[in-house]
């Protein structure tokens, strides 16, 4: 699919991997719809975009709201005509120990990571079977592969978002391609101290951190690339294979 004039939903992207992501696909020339929290600064994010010469639609929303969701769908699709692109971006990060973790942060964790990207591609869909062509990418992490202390909310979420990249891969099949990226220490959590950024970038093979372009780069090949469906690709550095 050409990114150029394409309409690319993304959900939470205002800030951090989701505004990266925006703003990559922007300065290739696609139309940006982006949902975001009352804290966060959609309009400037919106602002940004908007100066790459795109069109670009910012809207406040939680995205656990299943009704209002839909309706931000439905009227994105009104508002460009159609939706080419649906990058299901939204997701919390929440640090517990195990034995700590609280129903109410469980239930964010997968309320937001899992069960939301699984109803906007829910909705989204019937819009891109009717063009006949879609491209839907999820954000999953590494979390989903390892086990890292304190996150198995967060991890048990990313797993969910592995599963709906095959599942939705096979039942949009064939119009409709659905991938994931799985990012490593890209933009680490900003509670991060200097010792668990020093072992972070020592525990990928190239003992570099990544940077946000490094996963918009890929999210953009996987749009543009016909032949991939159902994968995850990991941009790690090389963090999975490093121990």
């Amino acid at each position: 699919m050409e990114i150029k004039d394409a309409v690319v939903l993304i959900t939470g992207g205002a800030i951090r991997l989701g505004k990266a992501h925006g703003l990559h696909l922007a300065r290739k020339g696609a139309h940006i719809a982006f949902s975001y929290l009352p804290n966060e600064p959609g309009l400037e994010t919106k602002a940004e975009i908007e100066a790459l010469g795109v069109r670009c639609t910012a809207t406040v929303l939680d995205v656990r709201d299943l009704a209002t969701m839909r309706r931000w769908v439905a009227d994105t699709a009104e508002t460009f005509g159609r939706i080419d692109v649906l990058i299901n971006n939204a997701s919390p990060w929440l640090m517990r120990p195990f034995l700590e973790v609280t129903e109410a942060e469980y239930d964010l964790c997968n309320d937001v990571t899992t069960k939301a990207a699984f109803f906007c591609t829910q909705a989204v869909a019937p819009y891109m079977l009717k063009q006949g062509r879609g491209v839907i990418i999820n954000i999953a992490d590494l979390t989903a592969y390892e086990v890292w202390p304190g996150i198995a909310h967060h991890a048990i979420a990313k797993g969910g978002v592995v599963q709906l990249t095959r599942y939705a891969a096979f039942e949009l099949s064939p119009s409709v391609r659905v991938n994931a990226v799985a990012p490593g220490p890209v933009l680490l959590p900003p509670e991060f101290t200097a010792e668990e950024i020093e072992m972070s970038r020592q525990r990928t093979l190239v003992k570099r951190l990544g940077q946000p372009e490094d996963v918009s780069r890929v999210i953009a090949m996987l749009i543009e690339h016909e032949y991939l469906t159902g994968h995850v690709y990991f941009i790690d550095g090389g963090q999975m294979f490093s121990h």
